[in-house]
């Protein structure tokens, strides 16, 4: 067989079926939205609404994050479709490997971890900081050198906490997804709560007079307009994508996986434009330009109390969009296991159906990396890694629906077949080319990076190597 032909060899998803039969089916339709939620919807709400209309759209922020939302949407839809008709662990590293072949399913698997493992170290150290300061409300102090990254030269050696929450979290994990399901449930409404109730006690001290001019910036200009403002939201809402990691442990899949990755969609954006409605109408959008306008807006209208409940909901936030995170990576980690193209003790499950071995491993590294590595200038590659997930996706649709061999009878389709698949990953394709040049210069080291390990371990272990 020639190294072309060895490369792109498809998986067969009737043995991705028999391996992942092993998981035990828990969660429903509530508790997929739940885990989309937990992912989708962090500290941002509390800073991008104010930050972007302050300096990009105005009160336009409101359709800014429509506009997004609908652009979102397209590839929400065909992450539905693969979802109902592959009802694997693995997400988008999965679906490549099925429609498209080994490597690509690589490419997508390497794109996931830098996502998922860059996104909850910088979350994890966030949350440390945050915490921190939550602390010091009450008096209570930390040293100064368990606080921060390994940086000797400012007095930082580690920061304990954000290794501490990181291990909590995975802890609980291994625990069981029935139990661990029904506490970020609890941490998600409250949350939720928290929004509504800067939404609900917003609403008595909007000015409408805030709201004019309701599009300063216009739709579209050289400061941003209504459209700046989507592409500076627009990733926001990633994360609903990491609900797809969870389809083995899905009862009735083909139903209720299409239900938890859109239906968190339509969550976060009323949500989302609800504190952006809220927020323009309390204060103007010139004074908006600060680290926390939602507290400043409560604090501009004298409502002390509620910024300091605000705090309780970021933190919540944070833990939230952790747990779905380390969940969807240790299923990731799994997949690729399982495969071979990892060890493939990763691969394997324990006695509750839970994949420890990859849970434990993926841990040690993100609380190395939220602890010990300064990660600001790294987060932009948690966008490249999700969008190029997207792109394989949305165009995978059309070899999805060709492939005589996976059925998708009475489950989720994409609308407007094949031009919708086409739109989202043309949309893909723009929002790629609006990243910086040293962000593609650092991918590509992780992705030649990544080859290497391919071509030199993961080609040589495949499954469907030794299968073929």
């Amino acid at each position: 067989m020639s190294l072309l032909a060895r490369i792109f060899r498809r998986e067969q998803l009737d043995r991705y079926l028999e391996t992942d039969k092993k998981f035990i089916k828990t969660m429903s339709a509530f508790d997929l939205i739940a885990l989309g939620i937990g992912a989708v919807i962090g500290t941002g709400i509390f800073i991008l609404p104010g930050t972007v209309a302050a300096t990009k759209a105005g009160p336009g922020i409101i359709l800014s994050f429509i506009v997004a939302a609908i652009v979102c949407s397209t590839a929400a839809m065909c992450y539905a479709e693969f979802a109902s008709a592959l009802p694997v662990a693995g997400s988008a590293y999965s679906y490549g490997n099925l429609v498209f072949g080994e490597i690509i399913g690589w490419v997508l698997g390497w794109a996931l971890i830098l996502e998922y493992v860059l996104a909850v170290a910088a979350v994890s150290s966030a949350w440390g900081a945050y915490f921190q300061s939550f602390l010091a409300g009450f008096h209570i102090g930390f040293p100064k050198a368990i606080s921060g990254p390994f940086m000797p030269s400012q007095g930082t050696y580690g920061n304990l906490i954000a290794i501490i929450i990181v291990i909590l979290i995975s802890w609980m994990l291994n625990q069981g997804m029935r139990s661990s399901v029904r506490l970020n449930n609890i941490i998600v409404a409250v949350k939720i709560g928290i929004i509504l109730l800067f939404i609900l006690v917003g609403l008595f001290y909007i000015k409408p007079g805030n709201w004019h001019p309701f599009l300063p910036f216009g739709w579209h200009s050289a400061h941003g307009g209504v459209l700046g403002g989507a592409a500076a939201v627009f990733f926001a809402y990633l994360g609903f994508d990491a609900v797809s990691s969870s389809a083995a442990e899905v009862k009735n899949p083909k139903k209720n996986m299409p239900i938890g990755i859109i239906g968190t969609l339509i969550v976060a954006t009323i949500l989302y434009v609800g504190v952006s409605i809220v927020l323009t109408g309390m204060v103007s959008y010139t004074k908006l330009n600060v680290s926390d306008p939602v507290a400043f807006a409560l604090q501009f209208v004298h409502l002390n109390w509620v910024a300091g409940i605000i705090s309780l909901g970021a933190l919540a936030g944070m833990f939230t969009m952790m747990v779905t995170m380390i969940y969807s990576s240790s299923r990731l980690i799994y997949s690729i296991g399982r495969d071979g193209l990892l060890p493939k003790f990763l691969g394997k499950l324990d006695q509750k159906g839970s994949p420890r071995n990859s849970m434990i491993t993926i841990t040690i590294i993100i609380a190395f990396m939220g602890g010990f590595v300064p990660l600001e200038q790294l987060t932009n590659l948690v966008n490249i890694g999700t969008l190029i997930a997207f792109l394989f996706v949305s165009f995978g649709i059309i070899p999805l629906r060709r492939n005589k061999e996976i059925q998708n009878h009475h489950g989720y389709q994409v609308p407007w077949y094949p031009v919708l698949p086409i739109v989202s990953g043309l949309l893909c394709m723009l929002m790629l080319s609006q990243l910086q040049a040293e962000t593609w210069i650092a991918s590509g080291i992780w992705f030649a990076f990544g080859l290497v390990l391919y071509f030199s371990y993961g080609i040589r272990h495949s499954q469907l190597g030794k299968n073929s």
